[in-house]
């Protein structure tokens, strides 16, 4: 086949050879449900935080705010998502794999699971007399009946495939009565390393459209959009439309404004075309309320959109909604291809959290106007660098997707698990005036700003650090200053309290919302202040979480040996100080180790450890060996000393509670679950090997044993070796089922798990144990793109669209750690 144009390479239509692959009609073989009943004595062991968080809702409910966690009535998965449009910090808008514009993230923090039935691209064809013979909704969509019943719906589902591979995917649609193909590529420019345009909030859809038939046919491509967010009550009094054209440095686009108010705060949506040789362009306003026969008269009569109601250059406003059509169309000369260039933008450069009286500007503006006209400038200028767009995410995923060690599946997993970066209610600011001046120029707020991302897409708190300490992998590797932004962050809350007293739900007593020389479990619910109001979580007191602290050193250690920034071991070290010698405090008996509390006071909310535990025990010690590293290598030689006494101490103590030769118990209480197969006993040594270290913390040999059991356990032992690592497994072969968590697979935790494994030369295992979530999310349970926390043996799985499987990106650091060292 032959391109009429010129200025683009035919091989930038080519669906990849690796990625997501779905076809429309598509059913998954294992759908679920988030509606989980736990075992009676599970229950019991909960009652009384159920009943205090019971009371917790209803307060919520009663004053119009929703809770942080919300388990009465949690998110139910749609089993339709593709990959998600926006770049970072600047608000997403999902789509479906069927080609649906259905989930949306504008307000900071905040999602909608609709669907909006006028936002589509519609294909119309003319033969060469310039008469319509096909017209139809480039998605399987059908109509409701109601509205826009006048267009031509449900595409056939037989004729469509989809692949996914982040932050890009295409859309195959097959017309075979007219030998028509069209592709259409969605690209978000999500690129590491470039922070300008991955702060673009939009993407562009490149579609290409192949004539194989021997008549010359004109195909007109419309795109439409609606204001709102398919919730009435974010709905403004007057949405309004209004054309643009920009033509700059000989490219030309033009559009449409779509303006919205979503909570006081302005907002514009931005639909938009490339002007270019031998294309038509054309727009119309109409209503998304109406039959819909404004734009399929139009269509079907010329072949484009036709005003014949309002004037052209008039501004459309109504008391409710609006919406907006724009249409590209060209001839196709027999056997020809041609492209057609869209672009959809998110144009809401100012925030407000809802209980703070600070208004924010979002990071793209920095590069942007930030007045609420930078729509017509962030399209003139996605167009004219796309290219470029694409030439980066193939500089940085060809390596992994040409290389043939790799497998397949890992190869879409790798890239696809990164949507979460952009659309996990993902908020990216520029400082603040007085924080500016603040600021040494070093600090990376200074340059790039304020950054943070939810838990989860219904577990509403920021850059929840316990979680993040598994997913901080993706932003270290990728977008390091990123990372770097949120450390400064969580480094400035050490030291200060925030004496605001409140109840903690899981034992009723009151406490301060955040103590001293304690890392905070977040900084801040988007419903209140975040960033200034940290801790939102409100189960435990988490000052005494064994975790926090711990997490946050080595973090530290392993941004420096990524990064290689004295500077910032430095800024970081008096807080390290602190944080150690108040986790110091938790070793009550004085041979080296810390003992949990026999309460949920770590990441694994639920599941009680008492004593020596392996999870935080193993924490420690890796703690205590960056502790002596860091200090090593800031000449503090009195400290390293000093911690490094410790640490051969607490060594032995850590090994001899408990190593039973064949892994590392739960913990040192001798109950009967503590002789339970932890998945994430080694999280530890998995940092330390992220890190590239070698030297022997926690004996080789004990390690691999370890590992070794819990792939026969928890991974070929629990629904046949295909679905992840459970987190707890009994030495008799059953499930542990102390608490909820301990029968839960977590994918971030799977993912690390397979990690070590590979860091530890157990590659075919860590790959098999990682498949298995893969394979599950993706393939089965029909969660791609959102993520769970949590799966369940069957039936149920809990918290759609999570944080922690980004840790995923370990692996890829296992694997660069591998081959510097020809392991």
């Amino acid at each position: 086949m032959s391109s009429v144009d010129g200025d683009f390479e035919d091989n930038r239509s080519t669906v990849p050879e690796y990625g997501w692959k779905v076809d429309f009609d598509h059913q998954f073989p294992d759908p679920r449900t988030p509606f989980y009943i736990p075992r009676i004595k599970q229950i019991l062991q909960l009652l009384p935080l159920i009943f205090r968080y019971l009371f917790y809702t209803l307060l919520c409910f009663l004053k119009g705010q929703k809770p942080i966690m919300d388990i009465v009535f949690p998110i139910k998965s749609k089993h339709m998502y593709g990959v998600p449009l926006g770049g970072i910090g600047g608000g997403t808008i999902g789509r479906g794999f069927k080609g649906e514009f259905c989930r949306y993230q504008i307000v900071p923090g905040m999602y909608e699971y609709e669907t909006i039935q006028a936002n589509q691209f519609i294909v119309n064809i003319q033969n060469s007399e310039n008469i319509t013979v096909y017209n139809n909704v480039l998605s399987c969509l059908k109509c409701d009946n109601k509205t826009l019943y006048n267009w031509k719906w449900d595409f056939p589902s037989n004729q469509c495939k989809y692949t996914g591979l982040y932050p890009r995917s295409w859309t195959e649609y097959l017309i075979p009565e007219f030998n028509i193909k069209l592709i259409c590529k969605q690209i978000s420019p999500v690129i590491p390393h470039n922070y300008k345009d991955s702060s673009i909030p939009g993407g562009v859809f490149i579609w290409t459209v192949e004539n194989n038939s021997n008549e010359q046919y004109s195909v007109s491509l419309t795109f439409t959009f609606a204001s709102g967010n398919g919730v009435s009550a974010y709905n403004t009094d007057q949405a309004s439309c209004e054309p643009f054209n920009l033509n700059k440095d000989g490219i030309e686009v033009a559009g449409s404004l779509i303006h919205n108010c979503f909570k006081e705060m302005k907002c514009t949506y931005v639909i938009g075309g490339l002007i270019k040789e031998g294309v038509a362009f054309s727009q119309l306003n109409f209503d998304p309320k109406s039959n819909g026969m404004t734009i399929s008269k139009s269509l079907n009569l010329f072949g484009e959109l036709r005003d014949m109601q309002l004037g052209h250059n008039n501004v459309y406003i109504r008391n409710e909604e609006v919406a907006s059509a724009i249409c590209l169309k060209q001839c196709l000369l027999p056997n020809t291809s041609v492209t057609y260039e869209f672009g959809l933008f998110i144009d809401m450069p100012k925030i407000k959290f809802p209980k703070s009286n600070i208004e924010y500007f979002r990071y793209y503006t920095k590069f942007f106007d930030n007045n609420g006209t930078a729509g017509p400038k962030i399209m003139h200028y996605s167009m004219q660098n796309f290219k470029n767009w694409e030439q980066e995410i193939e500089n940085w995923q060809n390596p992994i997707l040409n290389n043939p060690l790799l497998p397949d599946w890992y190869k879409s997993a790798i890239f696809n698990e990164v949507y979460f970066v952009a659309d996990g209610g993902t908020v990216w600011l520029l400082p603040l005036k007085e924080d500016s001046e603040r600021l040494e120029v070093t600090d990376p707020r200074y340059q790039y700003g304020y950054f943070g991302y939810l838990e989860g897409h219904e577990y509403r708190m920021y850059n929840t650090y316990d979680v993040h300490f598994y997913a901080s992998f993706t932003l270290a590797k990728l977008w390091p200053k990123l990372q770097e932004s949120i450390q400064y962050m969580f480094r400035d809350t050490i030291d200060n309290s925030l004496n605001i007293t409140r109840k903690h739900m899981s034992c009723g007593t009151k406490g301060l919302r955040k103590y001293k020389y304690s890392v905070p479990h977040d900084l801040g619910d988007p419903e209140e202040d975040p960033f200034n109001l940290v801790n939102a979580y409100l189960v435990h007191n988490v000052s005494e979480w064994r975790d926090l602290n711990l997490k946050f050193v080595l973090q530290c250690y392993r941004d420096y040996t990524m990064f290689g920034d004295n500077k910032y071991l430095a800024d970081m070290y008096p807080q390290i100080r602190n944080v150690m010698e108040k986790s110091l405090t938790w070793d009550t008996d004085g041979d080296g180790m810390i003992e949990n509390s026999g309460t949920a006071d770590q990441t694994f909310d639920t599941w009680t450890m008492t004593g020596i535990s392996a999870y935080c025990g193993g924490l420690w010690l890796a703690a205590l060996y960056c502790t002596v590293q860091i200090s090593n290598i800031l000449k503090q030689e009195d400290i390293s000393e000093k911690y490094l006494s410790i640490l051969n101490k607490a060594k032995e103590s850590f090994n001899a509670a408990l190593w039973n030769g064949e892994y590392f118990d739960f913990d040192s209480s001798g109950q009967y679950h503590s002789k339970s197969i932890m998945a994430d006993q080694l999280c530890g040594e998995w940092y330390l090997k992220c890190c590239g270290i070698n030297e022997e913390v926690f004996p080789v040999d004990r390690v691999k044993k370890a590992l070794q059991t819990i792939y026969k356990m928890n991974v070929l032992g629990f629904n046949d070796g295909k679905m992840g690592a459970i987190n707890g497994m009994m030495p008799d072969g059953n499930l542990d089922v102390y608490s909820v968590q301990s029968e839960e697979v977590w994918t971030g935790v799977t993912y690390a798990l397979s990690s070590l494994m590979i860091s530890h030369g157990l590659r075919e295992e860590g790959f098999n144990t990682a498949k298995g979530i893969y394979n599950t999310v993706y393939n089965n349970i029909g969660m791609a793109y959102q993520t769970p926390e949590a799966i369940y043996s069957k039936n149920a799985y809990r918290s759609v669209g999570y944080m922690r499987p980004l840790s995923i990106w370990s692996i890829q650091v296992a694997l660069d750690n591998l081959s510097k060292t020809n392991y």
